[in-house]
């Protein structure tokens, strides 16, 4: 989660915003056999679904019915955080399979 190396956990994962590096620079690790796929999307789509929801409730249960403050909290919120928790997921999920030896290619 803190998009680093999770075998020396001293450089970072990743050369840009979420482009995985193939090589740790530190330890030579290879992580470019872990690859998240399709389970990132899945993963920040549900948590971002829940953030809505509780906030939508939040706001129903609080007396704030009106559609345009759901409009100007809701949208923006909609896009940003998903922006924010993109690298931690991704660093998690790498994690997660690199400790696990999962991959998301067949052995063959």
């Amino acid at each position: 989660m803190k998009c680093k190396c999770p075998r020396c956990g001293k450089a970072w994962l990743f050369h840009h915003y979420i482009e995985q590096v193939d090589q740790c620079p530190a330890c030579h690790e290879p992580l470019a056999y872990y690859r998240v796929g399709l389970f990132l999307p899945l993963v920040v789509i549900t948590v971002i679904v829940n953030i809505i929801g509780f906030v939508m409730l939040g706001m129903e249960l609080g007396g704030h019915s009106n559609p345009l403050i759901y409009l100007y909290v809701l949208v923006p919120l909609s896009v940003i955080v998903p922006l924010l928790i993109l690298p931690s997921a991704k660093g998690g999920l790498i994690g997660l399979m690199w400790a696990n030896g999962w991959s998301d290619e067949q052995d063959r």
